[in-house]
């Protein structure tokens, strides 16, 4: 299907915009900035969310990356679109925080989270492409998605969400990550296979099953 010129037109405006109040912040206009922050607060907390769900987490890394936006605006080159910018200082400052063991980045902290996020994050189609009007059937679904993801390594799985739930490009998910264009490319293609594998015994398969299924759709 092709794009409505109206969506692109849009999105064309949007990154206009970033760059421009971007520009005006790198030259200290602090109004400029609060304009980016108020845009780009919501966005980055649902982005973060991805891949972790402690509150006190996401919000202290949104606020940190933001005022690395506001320190280090003079510094973009416009080699990268100023979202995919953004994302790409956000995903380095929640692994430094993840390195580090943030006291508030506990397990219990993530499953309260996890609680009182469900309703809402089901409910979000820009986060959640799973979303229908009959949730039961996807939800079971997202539910076993879920699990299978969880068990691929890190670098696999944040390729995986970039792409799907995010929605970034190969070469986007590389600015982000701080890698080349060819290595996401190949991380896509490990995790892809991984998850393959996975998913059956997730789904109660056992392992002659879920082989002779395998050996189906080769």
């Amino acid at each position: 299907m092709t794009p409505k010129p109206f969506a692109v037109d849009t999105s064309l405006a949007a990154e206009a915009l970033d760059r421009q109040e971007l520009a005006a912040a790198a030259t200290g206009d602090r109004a400029a900035f609060e304009r980016l922050y108020r845009r780009y607060f919501g966005r980055l907390s649902r982005f973060l969310r991805r891949f972790n769900r402690s509150p006190e987490l996401i919000e202290d890394v949104v606020n940190k990356t933001l005022w690395v936006v506001w320190i280090q605006a003079a510094d973009y080159r416009g080699e990268a679109k100023v979202s995919t910018w953004i994302m790409g200082i956000a995903y380095r400052t929640l692994m430094k925080a993840l390195r580090d063991g943030e006291p508030f980045a506990t397990e219990i902290a993530i499953a309260q989270a996890e609680e009182r996020s469900a309703g809402s994050a089901r409910s979000d189609p820009l986060m959640d492409p799973l979303a229908r009007s009959d949730p039961r059937p996807e939800q079971e679904l997202r539910d076993w998605l879920a699990k299978g993801l969880q068990r691929l390594p890190e670098d696999l799985r944040m390729t995986l969400e970039l792409a799907y739930f995010v929605g970034l490009s190969c070469a986007e998910i590389g600015q982000v990550m701080g890698c080349a264009e060819g290595t996401v490319k190949a991380r896509m293609f490990n995790a892809r296979l991984r998850l393959r594998n996975l998913m059956p015994g997730l789904g109660g398969l056992d392992a002659k099953s879920a082989s002779a299924i395998r050996n189906q759709q080769a």
